[in-house]
């Protein structure tokens, strides 16, 4: 089994919190890409999903936001897709992209599932962020991090604990089937 990550560094954990609120999230139903923006309600989403408890989106591709061959962040797209098609909640595709382009990330946006588990599955699969929210309220990220200083109040935006608690989860299920 591969060593544990390093914590990611408050001036990284800075860096990608600002990467991922400045992030274009979509999803996709009916052949159409709608859009996911951090700090808003998904009214769209709510009226094709009346009857989900929750929303969340979330990815297993490049682990810790470290860049990995397409080979292994398919074969783990394969991993979560399976994970999610065991719980038998509904999901669709969606992705998240830099606004520029320059880097472009499958994912799912699952239905009504409790945020424990989701948490639970996004830190299995080594996300530090992943998006998650109930219907009629705002879009929260969710950061699989502590709180660099002087970010504890950031709108939007949910700390789950540890720096290294990411990098512990993904060490903890690298090379599983």
């Amino acid at each position: 089994m591969p060593s544990p990550s390093p914590a990611l560094g408050d001036a990284r954990v800075v860096q990608l919190l600002h990467a991922f609120l400045a992030a274009e999230y979509r999803w996709q139903h009916a052949g159409h890409w709608h859009d996911i923006v951090v700090g808003l309600p998904t009214p769209g989403l709510e009226l094709a999903w009346p009857n989900a408890a929750s929303f969340g989106l979330l990815s297993a591709w490049n682990p810790l936001s470290v860049e990995r061959s397409r080979e292994d962040n398919e074969r783990e797209d394969t991993r979560l897709h399976e994970a999610l098609d065991a719980l038998g909640l509904p999901f669709l595709p969606a992705f998240s992209s830099a606004s520029n382009r320059t880097w472009r990330e499958p994912g799912w946006l699952v239905m009504g599932m409790r945020v424990e588990p989701f948490d639970a599955l996004s830190r299995r699969f080594g996300q530090l962020g992943t998006l998650w929210w109930r219907p009629g309220r705002p879009v929260r990220l969710r950061m699989d991090a502590a709180a660099p200083e002087g970010f504890a109040g950031t709108p939007h935006v949910d700390w789950l604990g540890p720096a290294n608690a990411v990098g512990v989860a993904h060490a903890n299920s690298v090379g599983r089937s």
